[in-house]
């Protein structure tokens, strides 16, 4: 299964699938540095994050697997506020989401992850996992809010969290 990013809409935001354009304003919602604590390194330049998106556009050089990208904008039109992410490789995927400092605590992260869920499960997407930094509590929230659980998995000094998504039950005849 090969999936193409499509705009996902959900009560305040809209992820927009991942253009090169976005780079100049993203460099801005990612440029504080204590958004790196728990991820590392640095925030990218424009330049160098214009680089980094012209690559994901073009998609994985593995086949089978789709990089799928999106920015969340906030309300119709609003500023871009954040990311979402999924390397998806058949029914399973490996999700991601930043929220840029200035709107963080008001739930955009949980909102974008959870349409991020849905359009996944949509998609037929069965497994769903999350790694997550054991003392990034906002990170930990998010992933519980959008329905993932911990597991006693580590990958690189962090949790892997998970969700497994039930298939819709055939229709009644």
């Amino acid at each position: 299964m090969t999936l193409q990013p499509e705009p996902v809409p959900t009560a305040r935001l809209t992820l927009l699938p991942l253009a090169v354009d976005h780079a100049q304003e993203m460099a801005g919602v990612l440029g504080d540095p204590s958004l790196h604590r728990f991820i590392g390194g640095t925030p990218l330049t424009p330049r160098a994050l214009r680089a980094r998106y012209e690559r994901l556009v073009v998609g994985s050089p593995q086949a089978g697997v789709s990089w799928c990208n999106w920015v969340v904008r906030l309300e119709d039109g609003g500023p871009l506020v954040g990311t979402v992410q999924a390397t998806v490789d058949g029914e399973a995927a490996e999700i991601a989401w930043i929220v840029g400092t200035p709107w963080q605590g008001r739930g955009i992260a949980v909102e974008a992850v959870r349409g991020l869920v849905g359009w996944l499960g949509a998609q037929g997407v069965r497994t769903l996992v999350a790694h997550v930094h054991p003392d990034h509590a906002a990170s930990a929230a998010v992933a519980t809010a959008a329905g993932l659980t911990p597991t006693d998995e580590w990958q690189d000094g962090e949790v892997r969290w998970r969700l497994r998504v039930p298939s819709s039950p055939p229709p009644v005849r």
